[in-house]
C-alpha cells in the first residue's frame, strides 16, 4: 500500500509541477489557458477560480497531464480572442512556454535538494572499509580504515568529502565519465592528506551498478567487526555468541572491519556445499575468547554461501552534513546540474551502444523505488523526488517530436529559416516520435518485470 502511495504523490507532484510550469508561463505570455489536467482519461475532480477561463482537472490515470491552450490549429476561434491564442505569440514567447514545464521540474529538483541541505542529514563518515581483493582500491595501497578528506576528478582542484555518500557520487561521475580520481587519505577532516589516485578510466564502464564498486574496490563505509543481534536457532547462539562481541580473528585471520567479517563467514561452506567450521577469537567485555562456530551452507543463485545467523557489523560513524541558506541552494544547484548532465550522458551513451539499455527503467521499477525510499523516512524519500524530477525534465528535452524537446527543435527550425515546420512534416514527425517513444517504453517495462523477477 505504501508503494502505491508513494508512487501516486510522487508522479502527481512532479506532473503538477511540469504542467504548472507552463501554465504559468502561458498566463504570463497572455494566451489563454482552456484546461489545466494532472492526469488522463476520466476527469475525478472539476473546478472553475473565480475570474480565471481555466478549467482545472484531476484525471483517473495520474501518468501525465497537459495543458489546453486557445489555438487556432485545435479548433475555431473567436477573432477577438484570436491575439490570446497559442499559435498567434512570437516565436520567443511559444519557446518560452514549451521550455518552462522541463524548466519547472529542474528547479523543483534544486528546491528539493536544497531542502536536504538546509535541513541536514545523517550520513555514513568518508571512512573505507577493506578493498575489494583485486581491485584498484587494493592495488592503490588502500587497506581499509582511511579517512578520505578531499577528492578531484582528472584536472578539477580538490574539494572537501563530506561523507561516504559524496564519495561515491564522485567515484560514480569519475567512472561513467572515464576520468581518474585523486584521493587525500588523513586521519582528520582538517588533514592535507596523501594523494591516491584510482585509474577509473581503466574501467571501461557500461552502466553505474553494484559490479561498478567491486571494481573500484570502495564499497561500504567502515564498520567494527562486531556481533549484533543473535537470532534464535542460529549457528551464531549454538556456538555461544554474544551481541556486543568484537570478532578479532576466523582462522588466524586478523578481521579488519564488518565487512570482511562477513566475507569470511560467507567463504565457510565447501564447493559441494559442506559445513566447515571456523575458529573465532573475540574480545568480550575486556578480555580474549575463542569460539568455535559452525556456519550454515546455504544456496543461492546455484553458489552455496554460509549464513551464522546474526547481524554482522556495527553501525558506521556518522556525521551530518548541513549547508547555510545560500551554500545549501548553490549545492542544490550544482547537484541538479550533475545529475542532469550524468543523465544526458548516459543516454547518449545507450544510442551509440557504449552502455547498455538495461539502464532504462519505467513505472514499475518507479514505484518499486518510491515506496523503497519512503519506507526509509522524509529526506530518502525527498532525495527521490528529486532525481526523479530531474530525470523527468531531462527526458521532455530531448529533441523527440512528441516530447517539449521536440517542439523547441521546431521552433529552432523556425527561428534559422524564418518558416513554421509544415503540417504534412509535423505529422510524419509525430507519428515517428510515438513510434520511438512506445519503443523506449517498452524497453523500460521490459527492464522492470526482468528486474523485479529477478
Amino acid at each position: 500500500m505504501l508503494t502505491v502511495v508513494a508512487f501516486i504523490a510522487a508522479l502527481g507532484l512532479l506532473i503538477a509541477v511540469h504542467e504548472y510550469g507552463h501554465y504559468r508561463v502561458a498566463v504570463a505570455c497572455g494566451v489563454k489557458v482552456l484546461r489545466f489536467s494532472v492526469g488522463f482519461g476520466k476527469p475525478l475532480f472539476t473546478w472553475h477560480r473565480k475570474g480565471s477561463p481555466t478549467e482545472y482537472v484531476i484525471g483517473a490515470l495520474p501518468l501525465g497531464g497537459y495543458v489546453r491552450m486557445l489555438d487556432e490549429r485545435e479548433g475555431p476561434v473567436d477573432p477577438a480572442e484570436r491575439h490570446l491564442a497559442f499559435n498567434t505569440q512570437p516565436l520567443r514567447k511559444r519557446a518560452a512556454i514549451v521550455a518552462a514545464g522541463p524548466a519547472a521540474n529542474l528547479l523543483l529538483a534544486v528546491l528539493l535538494y536544497a531542502a536536504v541541505n538546509w535541513a541536514g542529514v545523517q550520513e555514513p563518515q568518508p571512512v573505507l572499509s577493506g578493498p575489494v581483493a583485486g581491485s584498484l582500491a587494493e592495488k592503490a595501497g588502500l587497506q581499509g580504515g582511511e579517512r578520505i578528506v578531499r577528492a578531484a576528478l582528472a584536472e578539477e582542484d580538490a574539494s572537501t568529502v563530506r561523507s561516504f555518500e559524496d564519495l561515491r557520487w564522485r567515484l560514480t561521475q569519475g567512472a561513467l565519465d572515464g576520468q581518474d580520481i585523486t584521493l587525500w587519505v588523513g586521519q582528520n577532516p582538517e588533514d592535507a592528506g596523501r594523494p591516491v589516485v584510482l585509474p577509473l578510466s581503466s574501467l571501461e564502464v557500461r552502466e553505474a551498478d553494484a559490479t561498478l564498486f567491486q571494481r573500484i574496490g570502495i564499497t561500504a563505509p567502515y564498520s567494527p567487526p562486531d556481533v549484533g543481534e543473535v537470532m534464535d536457532g542460529g549457528a551464531a547462539q549454538a556456538a555461544g555468541l554474544m551481541a556486543g562481541d568484537r570478532v578479532e580473528a576466523v582462522n588466524g585471520v586478523a578481521v579488519k572491519d564488518g565487512q570482511h567479517l562477513r566475507s569470511l563467514i560467507r567463504s565457510g561452506v565447501g564447493p559441494q556445499g559442506e559445513p566447515q567450521v571456523q575458529q573465532w577469537r573475540v574480545q568480550r567485555q575486556g578480555r580474549a575468547v575463542d569460539i568455535e562456530v559452525r556456519p550454515v551452507p546455504e544456496q543461492r543463485d546455484g553458489v552455496w554461501l554460509a549464513r551464522v545467523g546474526a547481524y554482522i557489523g556495527g553501525l558506521p560513524a556518522m556525521t551530518t552534513v548541513e549547508y547555510g541558506p545560500v551554500e545549501g541552494l548553490w549545492q542544490g544547484a550544482v547537484r541538479t546540474a550533475e545529475v542532469s548532465w550524468l543523465t544526458l550522458k548516459m543516454m547518449g551513451r545507450m544510442l551509440i551502444g557504449e552502455a547498455s539499455l538495461s539502464n532504462l527503467s519505467g513505472p514499475l521499477t518507479i514505484a518499486d523505488y518510491a515506496g523503497k525510499s519512503a519506507s526509509l523516512g522524509l529526506t530518502p524519500y525527498i532525495l527521490f523526488l528529486a532525481l526523479i524530477s530531474v530525470s523527468l525534465g531531462v527526458l521532455n528535452l530531448l529533441p523527440l517530436p512528441v516530447l517539449d524537446g521536440g517542439h523547441l527543435m521546431y521552433y529552432l527550425w523556425e527561428g534559422v529559416t524564418g518558416r513554421r515546420i509544415s503540417d504534412v512534416w509535423m505529422d510524419r514527425l509525430q507519428r515517428g516520435g510515438v513510434m520511438v517513444l512506445m519503443a523506449l517504453m517498452s524497453i523500460a517495462l521490459f527492464n522492470d518485470v526482468a528486474r523485479l523477477a529477478g
